[in-house]
């Protein structure tokens, strides 16, 4: 009995991938949704958008559609300068000093 497994792309479709290696044969080597994908005319580090032209049980082929910039790293945390902090003034605080501060602290 012969189970098909379904891949998670399919012929026509289009991706925005990185290029993460290089197969044996020189192209370059992207995944999408886990699912690995040959592209041609591609080196490690390149982000482009391919076009998927051929799909086999566990390895599809894809073709550039568009070279892309790479993506911008966000940063969890982000930078401020100085000069872009505009100084807050807090708000003045009057207490007034009573007689009876305190009391409903204390033990009987």
């Amino acid at each position: 009995m012969h189970e098909e497994k379904s891949v998670p792309v399919k012929v026509g479709e289009e991706y925005e991938v990185r290029i993460e290696a290089v197969g044996g044969k020189g192209d370059g080597v992207a995944k999408v949704k886990g699912f690995v994908l040959f592209v041609k005319d591609t080196k490690k580090g390149d982000y482009v958008k391919v076009k998927v032209t051929r799909v086999l049980e566990k390895v599809g082929f894809a073709e550039v559609v568009k070279k892309l910039e790479k993506p911008i790293k966000t940063r969890k945390f982000v930078e401020v300068r100085p000069e872009e902090i505009e100084k807050e003034e807090e708000p003045e605080v009057h207490y007034e000093d009573t007689e009876d501060f305190g009391e409903d602290l204390m033990e009987e």
